[in-house]
């Protein structure tokens, strides 16, 4: 049985030269949008076979010019896929959880692209805890100290977020302590390592399945930079 809920994903086009840009420390801006291409197609193919009423993507960035746009294309299918919009990221986030609830009318569980290990069993899961009764918010905290879930039964609770700093050591904890700021009880997720460094990608990709796509993208840009001598 489904649960009544809907998952969101926001997710940016993996261009390269704009994805994961902080990757190219080790690899190509291609091979880094690989990478970010390969991570978006994992975590879509998790939330299509999640058990959930609702799937959304909320899109930044033009796809045409995307890596492996066309096998996007095709995940994207089963997809309510709406634009986001806002100047910082705090105020896109904040948009989507509420153009998603007023779409759909149900909770909103959203995650982002960069924990290809996230899998359709713990995004079930995590949908189940957040609409039980005694549950108005869950949170999963990343390794990194930011946050690779946030799901709200209340939309307008998502107004804290542009209040909070992002991609720091303490987006997390800022994010947990507005939420409460404003009576909302959270309960937490399992935390996750998400691929922002080189150092995570090896890291993730062993987490994953062998035959994913990002598991088989990193091992394939890893064997490629030993033949080539590069460190990786």
């Amino acid at each position: 049985m489904n649960v009544d809920a809907a998952i969101l994903v926001l997710a940016k086009a993996p261009i390269a030269g704009l994805a994961k840009t902080r990757l190219t420390a080790r690899w190509s801006p291609t091979q880094a949008a690989d990478l970010a291409a390969a991570a978006l197609l994992d975590t879509l193919a998790a939330v299509t076979a999640a058990s959930v009423t609702h799937r959304i993507v909320a899109l930044t960035g033009d796809l045409d010019r995307a890596q492996r746009s066309d096998e996007l294309r095709r995940a994207l299918a089963g997809f309510d896929v709406i634009e986001q919009h806002g100047e910082t990221f705090g105020t896109r986030l904040a948009n989507a959880h509420c153009e998603s609830a007023f779409r759909v009318g149900v909770p909103i569980l959203q995650i982002g692209m960069d924990t290809p290990q996230a899998d359709a069993r713990l995004l079930t899961a995590s949908a189940e805890l957040l609409c039980a009764p005694s549950c108005t918010a869950v949170l999963g905290p990343a390794e990194d100290g930011g946050w690779w879930a946030l799901g709200l039964r209340d939309p307008a609770a998502a107004g804290v977020l542009p209040t909070v700093a992002m991609s720091t050591s303490t987006t997390c904890a800022s994010t947990l302590a507005a939420l409460h700021g404003i009576g909302v009880r959270v309960r937490r997720l399992t935390t996750l390592r998400d691929v922002d460094e080189p150092a995570d990608v090896g890291a993730v990709a062993a987490l994953c399945p062998a035959r994913s796509e990002f598991a088989t993208t990193a091992n394939r840009l890893s064997a490629a930079a030993a033949v080539s001598g590069q460190s990786c």
